[in-house]
């Protein structure tokens, strides 16, 4: 059960091992059960093989000395242990809103380590991340303007940038790619007159030292964000030159690699993309410039797993049908574009150890009332029955933190997990399962009588 990576890549048979581990032992120790039929796992050991692999690749192809922040997408998992674990490991934090920063800031993310990054910033958010001295990549010409009165109200230590979009195309997923034609994201380099805009605003703030762009993530290839990374490099070295100095001094390439979730193998790796990188734009390791990276999505995928009891078994139009814990409310991607989000799915028994048997096309539901509540559909599995698991694997990005409350579902408790060397497991609580009384606070109930003392007063 190691965590030994090779070219970015750790051994994928600790992995699954670790993993089989941890499902037994949540069974064994009441994670889950009647009273908790749905749990998440997170395999702390792989979460740390996997930054230990981002730092090394870039590493590897960097000049001695480069200056480079490994930003975690806190939007991938935004659970503040989890931020605090990458911390830990040597990565800073990409936010994207007020909240997000603020579990970075929870979490003890360093400021001088965390980038703001989001389309729609509001005044406060940037008066704050300017008074903390976050890095802040303005959006568009109307942030920038934002920026330059914030600035006049008072100085700021933080470094500021701005955010290009290279428009080069799309991946496969039109809503993962960022770099398109009309992405929201960013100016538009081939818009009339973008980019004697960037360079011009350059120019006149000698203030800007960082550029930024982000080609997109799932569904995006390495050629394709090895485009938009050497797009960005030149338009530094073109601003550079024009502006007489070696303004832009950090390049925030983004992160974006997409994860397989057909199979159990990670690929592609940092190592694969570092090299890359290094072979197409050059310069970009050449010491030079500092460089700052986005990934989420493919730091955590591989280290989590949403492991939900069978509740019921039936048959509907000769199909096997397994009624789980586990649909909309911790897969909404899934369950709504499945051809873009698939999930594999693996059979446990009641005991959590790995099912056997000729495999069975069933389909794998979810609690949600509405047909199309389906983690899987028609998906050859080991005959899943009453009181068996089913484990939605690869889903440690997004999974945790895109819960979606119809029919007022309880977002799962989530436990990390490592081996404690002598063959058992060892859980610690990352986030309490939600209780009944919880999902009424939420949902207004100590406002219960708002509207039905609100009274109309006057005549139209």
């Amino acid at each position: 059960m190691s965590g030994d990576v090779v070219d970015g890549r750790e051994d994928d048979g600790g992995r699954v091992a670790r993993r089989d581990d941890a499902v037994r032992a949540a069974v064994a120790q009441g994670l889950l059960g009647p009273r908790a039929p749905i749990v998440g796992l997170l395999d702390v050991t792989g979460i740390r093989a996997s930054a230990a692999a981002l730092r090394r690749a870039f590493a590897a192809v960097a000049a001695p000395g480069t200056e480079i922040l490994h930003a975690f997408a806190v939007k991938a998992n935004p659970l503040v242990p989890v931020v605090r674990l990458l911390a830990e490991e040597g990565l800073g934090a990409e936010v994207a809103s007020a909240g997000e920063l603020a579990l970075a800031r929870a979490a003890g993310v360093p400021v001088a380590r965390t980038v703001f990054d989001a389309p729609a910033k509001t005044g406060a958010e940037l008066r704050e991340a300017l008074a903390l001295g976050v890095a802040v990549n303005a959006d568009n010409p109307q942030e920038l303007a934002r920026i330059d009165a914030l600035r006049d109200d008072g100085g700021t230590r933080s470094p500021l940038g701005i955010r290009v979009n290279p428009q080069i195309g799309a991946g496969t997923i039109e809503a993962t790619s960022t770099a398109t034609a009309t992405s929201k994201f960013g100016v538009g380099l081939r818009d009339e007159g973008a980019r004697e805009w960037v360079v011009r605003a350059f120019a006149e703030r000698p203030w800007l030292t960082r550029l930024h762009a982000h080609t997109g993530s799932q569904g995006i290839p390495l050629s394709l964000l090895a485009r938009g990374v050497a797009e960005t490099y030149a338009l530094a070295e073109e601003v550079n030159a024009r502006v007489g100095r070696r303004q832009i001094d950090t390049l925030d390439i983004g992160g974006g690699l997409s994860v397989t979730f057909a199979s159990e193998t990670a690929e592609p790796t940092f190592g694969q993309y570092a090299r890359l990188l290094a072979e197409v734009v050059p310069g970009l390791f050449d010491g030079r410039y500092g460089l700052v990276t986005e990934f989420g999505r493919s730091l955590l995928a591989r280290h989590g797993t949403v492991l939900a009891r069978v509740e019921y078994v039936k048959s509907s139009g000769g199909r096997r049908i397994a009624v789980t814990h586990a649909g909309v409310q911790v897969a909404p991607r899934t369950v709504y574009v499945p051809e873009a989000w698939p999930l594999r799915i693996a059979a446990y028994d009641g005991a959590g150890r790995p099912k056997e048997g000729a495999p069975v096309v069933q389909d794998v539901a979810g609690p949600a009332c509405f047909s199309g509540d389906l983690l899987a559909e028609g998906r050859a599995l080991p005959l899943l029955e009453q009181g068996d698991l089913a484990a939605a694997l690869d889903t440690g990005a997004y999974y945790f933190g895109s819960h979606y409350s119809y029919n007022s579902l309880a977002r799962p408790g989530v436990y990390g997990f490592v081996p404690d060397g002598g063959g058992g497991v060892t859980f610690a609580v990352v986030r309490e399962p939600q209780s009944v009384t919880e999902i009424v606070a939420e949902s207004g109930g100590a406002h219960a009588d708002a509207l039905t003392t609100l009274r109309a007063t006057g005549s139209r």
